[in-house]
């Protein structure tokens, strides 16, 4: 049957930008709920599943501390894949970071514990660990650019926030995922083998997404770029040189803040609720869940108000209410009331998270040219991640042990990183969206 010439068909561009906004949703969700799955598990079960003979506290700390070295080797990997990014190209680089990141998480689900093989288990855990930070550090440049440097100029805010959508689904899918397991097993059973359940899904999620990734194309940015013979010889070098390293350097002090915000609300938040509050586990991985998917859904809309008002202003007003927020959302966690913690949560992690979450992606791609952007962005995002994003739950543990259980110290913390994070980016010179 002849077609209707009077019915608009969706362009070949516009089915290029499809895809490329579903390939970096798939992937960032797939690779954030193998990351974040990890710091789920080192709240409820690594810290005596794989150091037993530890107290509680240096159990939780111990169990803190190797999820903090996953962020200490995402520079590595974003320096390394930053590279191969911006040499080779964009699509190949995020195919090869997902194979590692679900490789390394379906490992940690056949690892056996300290009670079977002893000081082995944690050292294999250490080193899977390793490999996951080293494949994210080279995962959320890669989606950005896939996003960004494929969509049109007066829709690049909103292409830029719909990656980061990827955080917060898989955030809520390992929290949602641990709940599930835990209300459907006994608690003996969830302790033994049920947590691996969460870990091994991760063979099927990439799978998926190594499939969906296949079909996106490589971004016009960096094909006009190796069409024109600009590819930096080392780009990292160039994102440490003038007139580029003062963004870079005022790059990596902004994110201060999102990243401490990010691993207060979304890792630290579990084990204080349950480990300080004394709250039940599975309401508390609810509440996190449901905090989560508000700021999916609101994750977009930060992206479209950066195409109206710009990206430097969105992220830097979203801190700022960040930072005004931190003593009142402690003051109700601190209730010890289930409702007052998931208000608190819904507040701080699912609103204004969004607010200057979905905005990152987009300002940090404007502050590089094409042929280092990858390398830049990955350097922004993953060497400020090792003070701002891993070791945030272990200062916070032992700042409120320092106030004799008071959480008040480590709210100051927090407010601090905020005010940092603020200046940092009023200070910043991005270039327009259009110019990307």
């Amino acid at each position: 049957m002849p077609r209707d010439p009077e019915v608009a068909e969706p362009t070949d561009d516009a089915k290029r930008v499809r895809t490329a906004l579903v390939a970096s949703l798939v992937g960032t969700t797939i690779e954030w709920y193998d990351f974040f799955l990890y710091a789920t598990a080192a709240s409820l079960v690594f810290n005596h599943a794989f150091f037993p003979d530890q107290s509680a506290l240096v159990g939780t700390l111990l169990s803190f501390a190797t999820f903090a070295v996953g962020f200490v080797v995402r520079p590595i990997g974003g320096f390394l894949f930053g590279h191969v990014g911006d040499r080779i190209g964009r699509k190949k680089t995020l195919a090869l970071t997902m194979v590692l990141m679900g490789g390394a998480t379906a490992l940690m689900g056949v690892l056996p514990t300290a009670a079977q093989i002893g000081a082995l288990a944690p050292i294999l855990l250490l080193v899977l660990r390793i490999v996951q930070g080293l494949a994210l550090g080279g995962e959320w440049a890669g989606a950005i650019l896939l996003a960004v440097e494929h969509s049109p100029p007066g829709r690049r805010g909103f292409a830029g926030s719909v990656p980061q959508i990827g955080l917060a689904l898989g955030l809520a899918l390992g929290t949602g995922a641990f709940a599930l397991l835990q209300l459907v097993l006994p608690p003996e059973a969830f302790d033994s083998y049920g947590w691996r359940i969460a870990f091994l899904i991760s063979i099927v999620l990439v799978v998926f997404g190594f499939i969906v990734r296949l079909k996106a194309t490589e971004t016009p940015a960096f094909e006009k770029v190796r069409d024109d013979d600009e590819l930096a010889a080392v780009p990292l070098r160039e994102v440490f040189r003038p007139p580029v390293l003062r963004n870079t350097v005022l790059g990596l002090l902004s994110r201060w803040g999102e990243g401490a915000a990010f691993n207060t609300w979304g890792v630290f938040a579990i084990s204080y609720a349950t480990g300080t509050l004394h709250l039940e586990r599975v309401p508390v991985l609810v509440a996190v869940t449901v905090a989560a998917l508000l700021m999916a859904v609101l994750l977009p809309v930060s992206g479209l108000l950066v195409d109206r008002y710009g990206a430097r202003t969105v992220y830097a007003s979203g801190i700022a209410a960040y930072a005004l927020a931190v003593f009142p959302v402690f003051a109700l966690f601190n209730t010890g009331s289930l409702g007052a913690f998931g208000l608190g949560m819904v507040l701080v992690f699912g609103v204004i998270h969004a607010w200057f979450y979905g905005a990152q992606g987009t300002l940090y791609s404007s502050l590089y040219p094409a042929r280092v952007r990858y390398t830049g962005l990955s350097t922004v995002y993953q060497l400020s991640g090792v003070y701002a994003s891993g070791i945030t739950p272990m200062i916070l543990t032992t700042l409120i042990a320092v106030g004799g259980g008071s959480p008040w110290l480590a709210c100051g913390y927090l407010v601090i990183t905020a005010l940092i994070s603020v200046a940092a980016t009023l200070a910043l010179r991005p270039k327009a969206l259009h110019e990307l």
